[in-house]
């Protein structure tokens, strides 16, 4: 189990968890409060009619007796508070199953209504005796009701004693299962904050250890790896495999090293036998003088184009020349094999001046050459020619080698062109040749010219090939 799956069961849990306990508390408590509120309401609405009672007896008082008319919206407006405190009454229960007390209660309040009503409406035609004793059994029945009313608020009391016990006895209950509640949410939270917290913690803490002691060179030390498929497990396994690596490396390392001294004394031994290219160099140089002294000019000429060849295979591949000295070169790569195939093969070149002066890495055209004599001609006793052509159209030069010697089949030639995409490549090394393959050819042209350069080849078996190469003219 991930972390991060921890952590998102965990702690909602614990939320539903205390919210649960919330929950259970709010509700016993909002149901001690709506039967508290019930009684409330029964015994205020009686508290409500005796006052309003009260007031509409002492505003009548002062309309009749003291001859107020100002005060007779008062008494009106207290009349009204009466008649809707009684409709209310309707709509109460009844107390202890008996409807009893609380009709006599409403036939009261409808007695004191009439005769309030009775004594406003006759106020007019009546003298001040009879009002007074209109007015006197009003008052004794507002008495009557405050009485009732007081006695009403009794029954209730006593109704709601063993109700309200109950409701004690529940609320204790209720607190006590509450108080268990949050002691377990608390022990629980408690313990998967300590289960939570040592899974992350304790593979984290054993990984820290391991790290120190590979910091001590101890490279022997592996982290304890859970079972557990969660992050830390994968760290720790992608840390022991950082330490195989490690361990792999230190011995690839040490093999390396006892490679390369071995190879240092075999270079060692190899400079004291080896002749500097160099020396070679000038001592054709010397034997072309002499041929030319005692009157060999052919001997003399073949050497010192051997002699041009092994310089200019001196230098670095990764040099632009002109296509100039690469032609040069070719020149006395070819007076080479006349001397070698005399009359067997015929040479043709054509070249444009302004196309001379384009830069193409060392080493291009000669190895093409190489393989038409290899591959195509060597073979043939008569007739083979092998020509050369270097145009110059606007901003590209065109370079086609051909001969009419053995061909390719189509799939060599697929096999040819596809290795200009590789990364890497392949040097041919057969024969007489460089050592420099087309393959090297092609990839080096590839690179040289950021891809912008074009390469076709066209041969078939028995028709000869040829080698054609568009390339980007660029200036030194």
């Amino acid at each position: 189990m991930s972390i991060r799956l921890k952590l998102l069961i965990c702690i909602p849990l614990l939320v539903l968890l205390m919210s649960s306990v919330s929950f259970v508390l709010f509700e016993s408590g909002k149901n001690v409060q709506e039967s508290y509120h019930l009684m409330m309401n029964r015994i205020m609405l009686y508290k409500e009619v005796s006052y309003e009672v009260g007031e509409n007896m002492r505003s009548l008082n002062r309309f009749i007796m003291q001859v107020d008319p100002e005060s007779f919206p008062e008494v009106e407006k207290h009349l009204a508070a009466v008649m809707d405190l009684r409709s209310r009454l309707d709509g109460m229960a009844t107390i202890g199953g008996s409807e009893l007390p609380l009709k006599n209660y409403s036939h009261i309040i409808d007695t004191f209504l009439e005769q309030t009503g009775r004594l406003i409406t006759e106020i007019e035609g009546q003298d001040a005796n009879t009002l007074a004793g209109a007015y006197i059994e009003a008052e004794q029945t507002q008495r009557f009701i405050r009485e009732e009313a007081q006695e009403l608020v009794d029954l209730e009391l006593d109704q709601y004693k063993p109700i309200y016990g109950e409701i004690m006895q529940t609320t204790g209950k209720l607190n006590g299962l509450g108080s268990l509640l949050v002691i377990t949410a608390a022990l629980l939270s408690i313990c998967m904050a300590v289960w939570l917290s040592g899974s992350i913690t304790g593979p984290i803490r054993r990984l820290v250890a391991t790290a120190k002691q590979i910091s001590k060179g101890r490279m022997d030390t592996k982290a304890p790896e859970s079972v557990n498929n969660d992050e830390i497990s994968i760290l720790c396994r992608a840390f022991n495999g950082m330490i195989d690596n490690i361990q792999e490396l230190m011995k690839e390392n040490i093999k390396s090293a006892e490679k390369d001294r071995l190879v240092k004394e075999l270079e060692l031994k190899m400079l004291q036998s080896q002749i500097n290219p160099h020396f070679l160099f000038n001592t054709l140089n010397s034997i072309a003088k002499l041929a030319y002294l005692e009157g060999a000019s052919r001997t003399s000429d073949l050497t010192v184009s051997v002699s041009r060849l092994l310089r200019y295979n001196l230098q670095k591949l990764d040099q632009a020349v002109p296509l100039r000295e690469e032609v040069e070169h070719l020149n006395e790569y070819i007076n080479i094999q006349r001397a070698r195939f005399r009359d067997r093969i015929a040479f043709v070149i054509e070249v444009d001046e302004e196309a001379l002066d384009g830069m193409v890495p060392c080493l291009t055209l000669q190895p093409i050459f190489e393989n038409a004599f290899v591959h195509g001609l060597e073979q043939m006793e008569e007739g083979a020619v092998l020509s050369l052509s270097i145009r110059c159209y606007g901003e590209e030069v065109d370079i086609r080698i051909s001969d009419n010697g053995a061909g390719m089949s189509r799939e060599t030639v697929e096999r040819l062109i596809g290795s200009i995409q590789k990364e890497t490549a392949t040097f041919s090394g057969k024969g007489q040749s460089t050592g420099l393959g087309t393959h090297n050819v092609f990839k080096r042209l590839h690179l040289f010219f950021d891809g912008q350069q074009r390469i076709e080849i066209n041969s078939s078996e028995g028709e000869g090939t040829e080698v054609r190469f568009r390339l980007p003219l660029v200036s030194a």
